[in-house]
C-alpha cells in the first residue's frame, strides 16, 4: 500500500500530544486519529487504540513490519513539521 494523502487535522501546542493525523492509502482506505506524540527523546507516531477488558490499550490498526512503520512514521512526521512551519 502506498500513502496517497496525509491530513494534519489538529496541531496541539501544549502537552505531549502534538497533533492528530489522518492517512489515506491508495486513494481508497483512510485511517483517522493517528497521534503525533512528544516522547523523551523525539517525536513519534501512535496508532489509533482502544482500551481492552484488562484496561490495557491495544492498537486498532498498525503496520505489520518495522519497514512499514518507519516509512509511515517518516512521512507523517514530515507532514507534521511542514504543517507546523506553516
Amino acid at each position: 500500500m502506498t500513502i496517497t494523502g496525509i491530513k494534519i487535522r489538529k496541531l496541539i501546542p501544549e502537552g505531549k500530544l502534538k497533533g492528530i493525523v489522518s492517512v489515506t492509502f491508495d486513494n481508497s482506505f483512510a485511517v483517522h486519529d493517528i497521534k503525533v506524540i512528544e516522547g523523551d527523546n523525539r517525536l513519534f507516531v501512535a496508532m489509533p487504540s482502544r482500551r481492552d477488558d484488562t484496561g490495557a490499550f491495544r492498537d486498532i490498526v498498525h503496520p505489520i513490519s518495522a519497514e512499514a512503520r518507519n516509512q509511515m512514521e517518516s512521512e507523517i512526521l514530515e507532514a507534521y513539521y511542514n504543517a507546523k512551519a506553516g
